[in-house]
Order: C-alpha cells, then structure tokens, then sequence
C-alpha cells in the first residue's frame, strides 16, 4: 500500500495576497519551488533575506529542508545557510538568506523562484555519554578518505 503524502499547512500573509504556494516543477521534481513575495536587488557580499509572503506548519513527525535552486547559483545567487532548516514549532515567516558573488547587483522579482523546500520525515533519536572508538584509517577529518 502506498505511504500517503503528508501536507503542510501553507498561510498567506495579509501583506502578500499573492504570494507563491510551493509547488513541484514537474512530476518528477523531488523538492517544491520556493518563490519570492518581493522585488529586491541582491548586492554582492550582503545577505538579504528574501520574504516569500508564507508561513508554514509541516505536520507532525516531520520539518521542512530548504535548499538552494542551482539555476540560481550557476549566476551568482547562493543560499547562504544551506540547507535550512524549518521546525514544527516555527511561526514566522519563512524567509530565504540570499547572496551574490559577482560584481553590481542581481534583480530579484516577486514571483522568481529562488529556493527548494521538502518534507523530510523526523526521526527522533537521542544522545548519550560513552566511549567512541576512532577508526584510525577513518580519524583525519576533512578528506580522510583520499582524494
């Protein structure tokens, strides 16, 4: 039997009536397009948190991933905190730290897609104090596998 999809509570700020629901490309599109609720010029080196008008709930056993669109850093354009992550119990408005790396600015629209969010199933887990062996072929950090 297939697993039912879970959905996530949208809401529209009175502010942006318009703004953009998320939704999938194409059928086969792993992650729903996030678009900007505002018009901002993107200035190099300074992060703008671009306002997508929404606020969401994910439902219960899971929280939202937000990820950057490579269409956008292929010009430029980086999410600065990659993935993001939205909580259940987040209220406010989601909103996405943008950058840009070369020279001048880049010319943000209302309505442009400018990130990828999917719902991720939690988990759960704990943490506790014990004794962690190192596997010393495995123990260098960065790059511990060879180039």
């Amino acid at each position: 039997m297939p697993r039912r999809s879970p959905t996530v509570v949208v809401e529209r700020l009175p502010e942006f009536p318009a703004a953009t629901v998320p939704v999938r490309a194409t059928r086969g599109s792993a992650c729903f397009d996030l678009a900007a609720a505002e018009s901002v010029d993107l200035v190099r080196g300074a992060v703008t948190l671009v306002r997508t008008g929404l606020r969401v709930r994910p439902p219960v056993g899971t929280f939202l991933e937000v990820r950057p669109r490579s269409g956008l850093s292929s010009r430029g354009v980086v999410m600065v905190n990659a993935p993001g992550t939205i909580d259940r119990d987040y209220a406010g408005e989601l909103r996405v730290p943008l950058t840009y790396l070369f020279d001048g600015t880049y010319a943000l629209r209302a309505g442009d897609r400018i990130a990828q969010v999917r719902v991720v199933e939690e988990l759960g887990g704990r943490f506790r104090l014990g004794r962690v062996r190192a596997v010393a072929s495995r123990s260098g950090g960065f790059g511990s596998t060879g180039r």
